[in-house]
């Protein structure tokens, strides 16, 4: 079975070792592993500025989805082809919100996943990356060939 990364870049540095300062997250923007992509937490953070671009959990969450369609399409794929997500919160009480956001989201965006949604967990973390993010998603999908 073969494997492809999918580099990501923030401020177009690529997010490797020899690139980031110690302590600075090192990853993939998404694996490809046969016909699964495993794509890294997204959050509000700019790919070309570094810079969190929202301080809302609703417009957090929009940035998070914009992101992830982006990576998921630079890899063959698309938000249709999600077959888990796993959203984190810094605080529960966005989640009615933030939920609601995702559904107005999928039927602009993806709204096969009104009818075929993917499987998903949601939990609250004491911290995200940044003390700025408020929601991060990751998420599994499929290429198809």
């Amino acid at each position: 079975m073969s494997m492809k990364k999918y580099p990501c870049y923030i401020r177009g540095i690529e997010q490797v070792p020899a690139n980031v300062a110690p302590g600075t997250p090192i990853y993939a923007g998404c694996v490809r592993v046969g016909n699964l992509l495993f794509v890294s937490g997204m959050t509000a953070q700019s790919f070309e500025t570094g810079a969190c671009l929202t301080y809302t959990a609703k417009d957090q969450l929009v940035v998070c989805y914009d992101k992830l369609k982006q990576v998921l399409e630079e890899a063959g794929s698309s938000l249709e082809n999600l077959v888990r997500t796993l959203v984190i919160f810094k605080d529960m009480k966005d989640y009615p919100v933030v939920r609601a956001t995702e559904i107005e989201y999928w039927k602009k965006n993806a709204p096969g996943l009104m009818t075929a949604p993917p499987a998903s967990t949601v939990f609250a973390a004491a911290e995200l990356a940044r003390p700025e993010f408020l929601v991060e998603i990751e998420a599994i999908a499929i290429v198809e060939d």
